[in-house]
């Protein structure tokens, strides 16, 4: 593997050498762009958007993707025809061996191959008509920020190897300030609503003169009015009169608002009217709207709550439900955010195609407005299957699928039930694995609680309410686990960058239906136990006799070896203490994976989210999530099992407290490039003298993680334990990651991942490494680095990360770097984005 490395960089080096090797003799290769204001570089990504023109991207310093490029030939023949004329004597020898046919085929190969690598970024020619729009742009961009003096040069500087940068040079000078600042409102109506609002206008005397604060301006004026039954205001009735003659660098402003606007007759005259706030009237629903049906009568009506609900065919929605989707009601002010409210909730229910709003003057009277909204139904039954390869330290490969139904609008109110099935089958380390699994769930757009607790919680903040009933059953994956989980789950949208979520009843039955297995899977622990057995066997004068591993006795004769090591009244204890307590934390384990838990939860859930769009690459993300399990219930049973773990109905039940934090912050650096930054801290306290269940403890490794280790490898502490599945009760994980395009859909991305997990439980079967001890214990965060590859396939990304050791907190010793190379390290394939 090193070695191919070695090669590969070798070409792309050889292959550098002659980066301009496609740059005509009388064209110079773009290599920079420098922008420096009053004398000073300026690197900000606020100017570098103006600029036009920009040189291939490169990695580490690279641009791999013009490499590639320059293997191509643009000289090469485009058809077999030509290139067999260029090359008669390959193509002769071919067709003799083979056929004509086949000579065509390798001559469209190589064809196809030239063309895919000429298919990558070819050399940035500079282009002095781009250059000087870049100059136009920089001198519009200052003169928008008040600088009315300011002068923009550009210089190119071409070398003798057909390489060039272009410099850009801008002289500000001084910004112009607001002086006087006086807004004059023409029209009555809307002076008494500016007034009334208590809106602060945004410029303001003494404020530097900027275009976008005049932008702002208008958008909040315009949003004003609207929001206040004015339906038909627009920005062509506003106006700013900047006084530019004063040269004082100084400048008065008037900004306007008309009295009236522009209506066109049917004769095509235009005539004037008065701003009028208009109300909404009327308000009609059409629930299965469709254009070949445009013309067609309605068979079907009901009125509620004033809102005429119509229907083509019969109305499948109840009135009573949808009408919680209109937030406008008959009589009240236009009002544009009700507008958006109406749209986004109707949207939010996923029963529709389509959701066409439109309001029309009634006839005869010109402040009442009819609403008119139009829903085109989506199927009431659809299909959804998905299905991915998966692979780990755990699972060599594998694949997964999960098959669903959704019944939309199941019981007239837009809810949707949905039943899924899910299988998965793999190549484990100790053989074929599978699981099969269905759960049954139904979403209602709203909140189904006793008490009129409903009520808490507005429409607008899109409540949902989601029911789950679901099983599965895993054979060869641990000890043959088998799940049954209900869930009742309350989640609603703040605002448009918080969501709120509540599981009321998350409740899980976790049963394992093969103990007998722990051993053969836990093979480490059974090592473990062999190793002390022989001392154990040299103690008490016997020869060694090692455990069976037969699988029909391997577990009763380690049972039966634990019991014998902790029932011993000979002194063992006291001659191999160390030996004494790896069967004590043997057995610990032992008791904590195989126990059957039911794990009631109720949690809450704290999402903070500014991204607009998957477009956005400068957004933060919080979430908080506090989690109890089993507190409730636990009023219900004062049972204790023979390990002293309280019951209920014989079942150990999960009690602990929960807390996870997980922020990430991502920069759009420039060049269609992101550094993103994430942190994650959990906790787990139990109570009651509870364990943790397996499945609820934190895990370090894996190709969301920390990925230079595999899933569940490191950690606790600085123990290196050599176990299978290696967890916690307190977790800190921390990454950066810069991302970066390649060529083509290819990207390339540089990270590092730090992090452990640790004790917190205060069991006395935990040793000291594992446990966390305060500040000292960051000394045992491990770090990885590594390097990244990710194709996008605009529906998903696909991810092949190598994470190298860079810290091992387990070594003795120096820790850095003492196992970074291909050898140890770990290849993650994953799907979209680690983070």
């Amino acid at each position: 593997m090193k070695k191919l490395t070695i090669y590969f960089l070798l070409l792309l080096i050889f292959v550098a050498c002659n980066a301009t090797k496609h740059v005509a003799a009388d064209e110079h290769m773009l290599t920079q762009n420098y922008i420096y204001v009053d004398s000073v570089k300026d690197k900000s990504e606020d100017l570098q958007k103006y600029v036009l023109q920009k040189p291939n991207p490169r990695f580490i310093g690279l641009p791999f993707g013009l490499y590639f490029h320059n293997l191509g030939n643009h000289d090469k023949p485009k058809t077999p025809k030509t290139w067999g004329e260029k090359y008669p004597k390959q193509y002769r020898i071919i067709k003799n061996i083979f056929s004509e046919k086949q000579s065509i085929a390798y001559a469209n190969s190589l064809i196809k191959l030239n063309n895919w690598f000429l298919n990558y970024e070819k050399p940035q020619i500079i282009s002095e008509n781009k250059v000087k729009r870049t100059t136009d742009n920089l001198l519009a961009y200052y003169k928008n920020q008040g600088f009315f003096e300011a002068e923009v040069k550009q210089e190119i500087n071409k070398f003798d190897n057909k390489k060039a940068i272009v410099n850009y040079f801008v002289s500000p000078g001084q910004p112009t300030l607001l002086d006087t600042v006086n807004i004059k409102i023409a029209s009555k109506v809307l002076d008494s609503i500016y007034k009334n609002s208590g809106t602060t206008s945004l410029l303001k005397s003494g404020n530097a003169y900027n275009d976008n604060t005049f932008r702002t301006e208008t958008s909040n004026t315009v949003k004003l009015f609207k929001n206040n039954g004015i339906y038909n205001f627009s920005e062509s009735a506003l106006g700013f009169y900047v006084d530019s003659t004063r040269i004082d660098h100084k400048t008065n402003v008037d900004f306007l608002i008309a009295k009236d606007r522009f209506v066109q007759k049917e004769n095509g005259e235009f005539i004037k009217k008065d701003f009028k706030i208009h109300k909404v009237t009327e308000i009609n629903v059409v629930t299965d709207y469709s254009f070949t049906q445009n013309d067609s009568e309605f068979k079907d009506s009901i009125t509620y709550n004033g809102i005429n609900f119509l229907a083509y065919k019969k109305l499948k929605y109840n009135p009573k439900y949808l009408a919680q989707s209109v937030f406008f009601k008959a009589g009240d002010i236009y009002k544009d955010t009700l507008r958006n409210l109406t749209r986004t909730h109707l949207k939010s229910l996923n029963n529709f195609k389509s959701t066409n709003i439109s309001f029309e003057k009634i006839e005869g009277k010109e402040d009442e407005l009819r609403l008119d909204l139009f829903l085109a139904p989506i199927e009431k039954y659809t299909l959804g299957f998905e299905t991915e390869l998966t692979h780990s330290n755990i699972r060599e490969i594998g694949t997964s699928a999960k098959f669903s139904i959704t019944n939309r609008n199941a019981f007239r109110g837009a809810e949707l039930l949905k039943l899924s099935f899910l299988g998965s089958y793999f190549q484990a380390n100790n053989g074929p694995g599978w699981e099969i699994g269905a759960d049954a769930s139904i979403e209602l757009p709203r909140f189904v609680a006793p008490f009129g607790l409903s009520k808490l919680v507005p429409k607008r903040m899109n409540p949902r309410t989601l029911f789950s009933l679901g099983s599965s059953f895993q054979k060869n994956i641990g000890l043959d686990r088998q799940t049954f989980t209900l869930l009742s789950d309350y989640k609603w949208q703040y605002n448009a960058k918080k969501t709120i979520q509540l599981e009321v009843f998350n409740t899980q039955y976790i049963q394992n239906l093969n103990v007998n297995r722990f051993f053969d899977i836990y093979r480490s622990e059974f090592a473990n136990l062999n190793m002390v057995k022989q001392s154990f066997d040299a103690f008490n004068g016997n020869a060694f006799t090692p455990l069976s591993s037969d699988l029909d006795r391997q577990a009763s004769e380690s049972l039966n070896f634990i019991d014998d090591v902790l029932n011993d009244n000979f002194g063992f204890e006291t001659a191999n203490p160390e030996e004494f307590n790896t069967i004590f934390n043997i057995q610990n384990r032992y008791n904590i994976v195989t126990s059957d838990f039911l794990v009631p939860v109720i949690a809450y859930s704290f999402t903070y989210n500014s991204q607009l769009d998957f477009k956005d690459n400068n957004f933060s993300f919080f979430k908080i999530r506090a989690a109890n399990s089993g507190n409730v219930l636990g009023f219900l049973s004062d049972n204790y099992n023979s390990n002293n773990k309280k019951t209920l109905f014989n079942i150990p039940l999960a009690q602990y407290f929960k807390i996870d934090l997980d922020y990430k912050k991502f920069w759009d650096v420039g060049y269609n490039s992101v550094f993103g930054f994430r942190s994650f801290l959990g906790g787990i306290i139990t109570y009651d003298n509870s364990d943790i269940p397996f499945t609820r403890s934190y895990f370090a490794g894996g190709s969301n993680d920390i990925r230079a280790w595999q899933t569940y490898e490191l950690g606790p502490g600085s123990r290196n334990t050599g176990l299978e599945f290696n967890v916690g009760s307190l977790k800190f994980l921390t990454s950066a990651e810069y991302r970066f395009p390649l060529f083509g859909s290819l990207k390339g991305a540089m990270f590092i991942d730090a992090g452990n997990i640790w004790d917190i439980s205060g069991s006395e079967f935990i040793d000291d490494e594992s446990r966390f001890s305060g500040l000292e214990s960051l000394e045992e965060i491990a770090v990885g680095s590594g390097i990244g590859i990710r194709y996008d396939l605009s529906f998903f990304v696909l991810r092949l990360d190598v994470g190298f050791k860079t810290y091992e907190p387990y070594l003795k010793g120096n820790k850095w770097l003492q196992n970074y190379n291909f050898d140890s390290a770990v290849y993650n394939i994953g799907i979209n984005y680690p983070f």
